[in-house]
């Protein structure tokens, strides 16, 4: 801080060459008075990306949101470009709460040759739907509805369509999803 000082004084006595500001002397005006150091140190703030926000436990796993749906269930879609269809539940992302709903929200994607002299293609894929979107079906009674948890008296919890009453999660229902699939993708590698 001395050192500052005794530079100012030394400064304020020089003079410049004739041809530069024309020979006038620096007054003590023209420094900035001492540096005032803070001891809080400022903060730095800076705009964090899109995945970068997301809320992540401690191992950096992302959190897994709970879903009222689950593979296989019918549902329709409530609002968007596709609403009032139904379709069936293929896949779900519970780490950004998305579906994807079989032959729903297609999506053209241009896709490049991976060979040479092999053509490139424009293929439509699905295009996953936040769940909000989606509300539980009932094929009998033809209805959406929203969904309920019980505890039966075997002491199972099940699903259950909270207008109807009809139960989504039966041992049943669980056994015929799988075979279909099992079917599909047999049919898909013959």
């Amino acid at each position: 801080m001395a050192a500052v000082v005794a530079l100012q004084s030394s400064m304020a006595s020089l003079s410049l060459v004739s041809n530069s500001f024309l020979g006038q002397r620096f007054s003590p005006s023209c420094f900035p008075s001492p540096i005032n150091f803070v001891d809080k140190p400022c903060t730095i703030v800076m705009r964090l990306q899109r995945w970068e926000r997301k809320k992540c436990k401690p191992n950096s796993l992302p959190i897994l949101h709970k879903m009222h749906v689950k593979v296989g269930d019918t549902v329709k879609i409530i609002s968007g470009h596709e609403k009032g269809k139904i379709g069936e539940i293929t896949r779900v992302f519970r780490h950004n709460s998305t579906v994807i709903v079989q032959d729903m929200n297609l999506k053209t994607k241009h896709m490049k040759s991976r060979e040479q002299g092999e053509p490139g293609q424009i293929v439509k894929i699905e295009a996953p739907i936040h769940s909000s979107n989606v509300m539980l079906y009932s094929k009998e009674k033809q209805l959406a509805s929203r969904v309920g948890h019980k505890i039966l008296e075997d002491g199972t919890k099940v699903r259950y369509l909270i207008k109807t009453g009809e139960i989504i999660d039966s041992a049943e229902n669980w056994k015929s999803v799988i075979k279909e699939r099992k079917k599909e993708r047999e049919e898909k590698s013959a």
